[in-house]
């Protein structure tokens, strides 16, 4: 098959972000089709690849990308994001429709990359399968972004009418595959694909040079690795510093890795309340260079905004490349993810807004070495056993062939 691929924030191992849609089109190269990736220009990338006018074809290890030129940014303000999500959607459905694709997927966020697939589906004939990444505009509603109500019912409307265009729907957790029954989908064609741990990129083995970690190395260190917004709640990790330097605590210390438009407000805010020297904020890293640094920490943090619909409605890609890595994950909001720590015993849950308990599983692992070295074996171990990079490109490559051949 021909398989149109959009996804507005494609990445590549050179970038830095999730690298989810790279993998599964090389999976589908890989299986004997042709993939044509229809990506926006996500934060650096129009530079790196110097785009000129409306889009341009790039080769990337044989996946044929059509870069859009709408430049996106996580700093960007609600309307200018907008702006970008319609520019995008407009152009990529011209894109798609060029290019006669024998099937057409889509991959959220942002939900508006949907409508591009299921107009040119339409006009050409072809199915059109939906992986919803986030359950949108649910997230952004509950976190109120989204308040105007006519702004809600349109985007409720779009969410289900790109649902019913959609001849399968592919969803990233079990929480998501059921915020799409609850739309009126029938759940018989939901197929629930998690994010995957890449085994060969991510491993246990600390190859980094001491000298090129980041932080006291006589402390205990604990990572973030991913976006600085709203969504992500890192002022959790502000107040169990604060906790933590109340109670006189010494060699435990945070590092976040990343950037996002609350990023300097973080930062000012760590230093107002004096635990800068606690909290170590660094600049985001290429995939390849993450992989390198990320089994040098002692724990991987997972950290959200106590928003009940996130316990159910995320999937995110740090994870998977902590327990890859060995990391034990210290996680504080309820969940499916939370649910696997605790049966695998590779991590520590704690309640959300609870810095006290945050402060004393931080306490706990730094008192632990020994039990904190077996967590790490235990959350590789499960990696390769029931998330490997390979099982789940499978699942995506034979449910996208099914949809072709029942297309047929």
């Amino acid at each position: 098959m021909h398989i149109a691929y959009i996804h507005q924030h494609f990445q590549t191992p050179q970038d830095k972000g999730g690298t989810r849609s790279y993998e599964m089109a090389l999976r589908l190269i890989a299986a004997g089709h042709k993939v044509s990736m229809i990506s926006g220009t996500m934060e650096d990338v129009g530079e790196r690849i110097g785009i000129r006018g409306d889009s341009m074809k790039v080769d990337v290890d044989g996946i044929d990308v059509h870069y859009i030129n709408a430049p996106y940014a996580n700093r960007m303000s609600f309307w200018e994001r907008v702006a970008v999500f319609r520019q995008f959607a407009k152009r990529a459905q011209r894109v798609v429709e060029s290019l006669k694709p024998d099937l057409i997927f889509a991959t959220s966020t942002p939900l508006t990359v949907g409508d591009p697939a299921r107009k040119a589906a339409r006009t050409l004939g072809v199915p059109f399968v939906f992986e919803v990444r986030d359950l949108w505009p649910e997230l952004p509603i509950a976190m109120g972004i989204i308040r105007n109500p006519g702004l809600k019912w349109y985007l409720r409307r779009m969410e289900r009418r790109i649902y019913r265009a959609a001849s399968h729907c592919i969803a990233l957790s079990p929480g998501m595959k059921e915020g799409i029954a609850e739309t009126g989908y029938p759940e018989s064609r939901i197929s629930i694909i998690p994010n995957a741990a890449d085994l060969e990129l991510f491993k246990p083995e600390r190859t980094l040079p001491e000298s090129e970690w980041l932080g006291d190395t006589t402390c205990c260190r604990f990572v973030f690795s991913g976006a600085h917004g709203e969504a992500n709640g890192l002022d959790a990790l502000i107040d169990a510093a604060v906790e933590l330097r109340r109670r006189g605590e010494a060699g435990i210390q945070f590092v976040c890795v990343g950037f996002g438009k609350l990023k300097p407000r973080l930062i000012e805010r760590s230093r107002r309340e004096g635990v800068d020297d606690v909290i170590l904020w660094h600049d985001p890293v290429p995939k390849q260079q993450l992989a390198k640094m990320l089994p040098t920490f002692d724990v991987g943090l997972m950290l959200l905004k106590n928003i009940p619909a996130f316990y159910r409605g995320t999937s995110p890609n740090k994870f998977f490349d902590y327990i890859a890595s060995g990391l034990p994950v210290l996680n504080n909001y309820p969940g499916w993810l939370a649910g696997m720590i605790e049966q695998e015993q590779f991590g520590k849950v704690t309640p959300p807004n609870d810095a006290t308990s945050f402060a004393d599983a931080c306490v706990w692992f730094r008192d632990h070495p020994d039990e904190r070295e077996a967590m790490r074996g235990r959350a590789r171990a499960y990696a390769e056993r029931e998330h490997s990079r390979d099982r789940r490109a499978g699942q995506f490559v034979e449910t996208l062939e099914r949809v072709g051949r029942e297309s047929r």
